[in-house]
């Protein structure tokens, strides 16, 4: 009977669809984008997703089936006669969420974005066990930006791995960004030039923002060669995808065109983008065509059936004409105007087209006014626009917007910006978040997601979304902190659980509305009117590193576990460097102020000790290596003469991040490499100035200071072709031991960041 149900139900979605009418929330509407891959199809996916983690001998422990008498997006696990564990659920997501959910709450094994295989002890016995789960409707993963800062250089290999994790995290809708292969068709039958089609289109690190329409032809060119190849990877992507189940939006047409659009259509009504960051000409200002004018319909018809014939459909389309630009015409009307036109051009393609949304544009933007926000909003049938509430643990515009004036919304943690490392969360504000939205009066809520413009890094966060997306309930979070350090690491200690409960309680306890950009003193320009902060104890992280280090001998070396406590050793110890810099920076800052020329020097000579052993303890780890990020940028580039642009794009892009350090650092790593050869250099150039200008007794130029460090230092890296390593080096245990017990004494006396804390909080008003 509910089988029927959901068909008469899907069925009814695509005739109301097609007429023109809105969609329902919740089920329905996810019902409606679900891909139509064959249960079989499912099922064998999710049968080499398990293979592919456990291996082919544990994985025949395991039987799946797809089975729609399921309530939507749910598992059921049972054992049967034979011994095996059946896993059902009403798609392969969910039959592979089920099957993360037994490795992790009945094995106690878990999975991480660096370590996708688990081996399972041969004389595994498994447990009688029967477990039905809630069903979910959306959780969604990936910003736009993501595939610049983190998938720029990823082949399939990689992507296949990424794939299988988000099935396992039962993520059911995400995004396919590529189009340049298609926008070199239609600019070509538009009729531009091969050189005005290169000068527009950005390089392989940017697209995001050519995208977008912020920046133009930065980092180029982008050879039809490479977007060949983009193409074919993304289609390989989207199989992979969608034979899981899992639903991909596609991009539709925002309005934006290259600046020789002019000299085909003199006539268009276009608008010059406005300047974004700074970008000089070429590389600013496109043109925004008018969704009224005929033009605009012209082009997203030719590049939305490109789309849909190359990649198909799950008829949902991304598409975000306004980030971080103002539109054209402050007027309610005009704004309702455009989002019915650009939702009226997805329909021409797809008749049953919903728009995906970045809700982005509303945030701390005063353009958007209430009849703004709701015209813009409004202009499109309720269900056929879903907005991803891009920052909601810090910055929710649900709220303040009714709901998104009824449309559906996802409740999305953002959480990093530019891929940057640093410790960091608010593991309470999600956990109790999610509940609120849920709970509001005439909630149009329908899912939960991941929005981070870079992963790699603070793991345990997504983990612990992607969970409560699927609990009805907020989740005990002194359980599953513990529960999350056993899975981690395979093992049953205290040490360790206890360790992640200090981290919980500090670094992961953030609270406030400062924006959490990464911008620590060890990788920010130098300066003397910096102002580090932090929001927790750094007694907490000594002690967490502490307990780490004091586990090693309970993880075996050869188990699979032992990269992931390895990574994490790096991390804390990285983390406890940073705050020391924090405490240094200040420490120099006053000894400048009362002009203590011995102390400054003695505590520049400190400071350039802690970043040669970030250094070294960076070099250990796999995940913390320039070395890598520059390798896969070459081996992406389609032939020898391109290897040298793609790693110039890849060094741009984490250091000056424009021609002339437009959005300098923005995009920061701290990894091997580039604090020996980018972040040192500048402070050991900043501290011998500051020196230089205390012996002479005069002022600190910092003007001229910052010309000479860009000069000397930042925008030349870009073009340097040093070869780092791609394997680490060293022992990352004694390397870590080593340096615990040369600094584990320089912060436990100094009150300046418990009082710089406490500070913080009050002037953000947090208790």
């Amino acid at each position: 009977m509910q089988k029927l149900w959901i068909l008469a139900l899907a069925i009814l979605a695509k005739v109301f669809l097609s007429l023109g009418f809105g969609l329902g929330m919740g089920p329905e509407l996810a019902l409606h984008l679900a891909p139509d891959t064959l249960p079989d199809v499912q099922e064998e996916a999710a049968r080499a997703v398990i293979q592919r983690v456990i291996g082919p001998r544990s994985s025949q422990l395991f039987l799946v089936e797809v089975s729609r008498i399921l309530d939507f997006r749910s598992f059921q696990i049972s054992m049967l006669d034979s011994g095996q564990i059946l896993i059902a659920g009403w798609d392969g997501v969910s039959v592979c969420k089920g099957f993360h959910h037994y490795l992790k709450y009945v094995l106690e094994r878990d999975v991480d974005w660096f370590k996708m295989r688990i081996e399972l002890p041969t004389n595994l016995q498994l447990p009688n066990v029967t477990i039905r789960s809630t069903s979910t409707t959306i959780l969604y993963h990936q910003n736009v930006c993501t595939w610049s800062y983190s998938f720029a250089w990823w082949g399939f290999e990689q992507w296949r791995r990424h794939i299988d994790w988000m099935a396992m995290m039962g993520i059911s809708l995400t995004i396919a960004p590529v189009q340049e292969a298609v926008w070199q068709d239609v600019y070509t039958q538009l009729g531009l030039s091969g050189a005005e089609i290169e000068a527009h289109l950005a390089g392989p690190a940017f697209q995001a923002w050519q995208r977008m329409g912020n920046i133009r032809g930065w980092g180029g060119p982008l050879k039809p060669e490479y977007q060949r190849l983009q193409e074919l990877l993304q289609k390989h992507i989207l199989r992979a995808q969608r034979d899981l189940g899992i639903s991909v939006a596609l991009p539709a047409f925002a309005g934006h065109l290259p600046t020789a659009m002019r000299r085909i259509y003199p006539n268009g009504n276009y608008t010059e983008v406005e300047r974004w960051n700074s970008f000089p000409d070429p590389y600013c200002c496109g043109l925004f065509v008018d969704p009224l004018d005929p033009i605009f319909d012209l082009v997203a018809a030719l590049f939305l059936r490109r789309v849909v014939q190359r990649y198909g459909s799950n008829h949902i389309f991304f598409c975000d004409p306004f980030n971080e630009l103002q539109p054209p015409v402050a007027e309610p009307d005009y704004m309702r105007s455009t989002a019915a036109a650009i939702h009226n051009s997805m329909r021409s393609v797809d008749p049953e087209a919903v728009w995906l949304l970045q809700g982005w544009m509303f945030v701390k933007n005063i353009f958007w006014t209430d009849a703004m926000m709701e015209a813009f909003l409004t202009a499109v049938p309720i269900g056929r626009l879903i907005v991803l509430d891009l920052q909601s643990e810090q910055f929710p515009q649900y709220q303040r917007t009714d709901s998104y004036y009824g449309q559906p919304f996802v409740w999305c943690m953002l959480h990093n910006f530019g891929g940057t490392l640093g410790m960091f969360g608010s593991a309470d504000l999600v956990n109790n978040g999610i509940e609120a939205a849920r709970r509001m009066p005439n909630s149009s809520i329908v899912g939960v997601g991941i929005t981070p413009e870079g992963i790699g890094q603070n793991y345990v966060m997504y983990s612990l979304v992607l969970e409560r997306g699927w609990s009805e309930l907020p989740l005990d979070l002194d359980s599953w902190f513990k529960h999350f350090a056993r899975t981690r690491y395979g093992v049953d200690d205290e040490g360790l659980q206890q360790a992640w409960q200090l981290l919980r309680r500090s670094v992961y306890s953030f609270r406030g509305l400062q924006k959490m950009r990464g911008g620590y003193t060890v990788t920010r320009r130098p300066a003397l009117n910096l102002d580090p902060f932090t929001w927790y104890n750094a007694s907490d992280v000594l002690e967490a590193w502490k307990l780490l280090l004091s586990s090693r001998a309970i993880i075996p070396l050869e188990d699979d576990k032992y990269a992931i406590y390895e990574h994490d050793l790096v991390d804390i110890t990285r983390q406890y460097l940073q705050i020391s810099a924090d405490q240094l920076y200040v420490n120099l800052k006053s000894a400048y102020r009362k002009r203590q020329v011995a102390r400054f020097e003695y505590l520049g000579s400190k400071l350039l000790q802690l970043f040669d052993d970030l250094e070294h303890i960076l070099a250990s780890g796999s995940n913390f290596l320039l070395g890598t990020w520059l390798a896969d940028a070459q081996r992406a580039a389609p032939n020898a003469a391109d290897k040298p642009n793609f790693e110039f794009n890849a060094r741009n892009q984490i250091t000056a991040w424009g021609p002339d350090g437009q959005i300098l650092d923005y995009a920061c790593k701290q990894w091997s490499g580039l604090v020996l050869d980018y972040y040192r250099p500048r402070w050991a150039l900043f501290l011998d100035d500051v020196t230089l200008a205390l012996h002479s007794n005069r002022t600190f130029n910092s003007t001229a200071f910052k010309l000479r460090v860009s000069q000397e230092v930042e925008l030349p890296f870009s073009n340097k072709s040093d070869v780092y390593p791609v394997e680490p080096m060293g022992n990352t245990w004694f390397i870590s031991q080593n340096i615990y017990e040369r600094w584990k004494e320089y912060l436990r006396d100094t009150q300046f960041l418990h009082n710089n804390r406490i500070s913080v909080n009050l002037k953000l008003g947090v208790q």
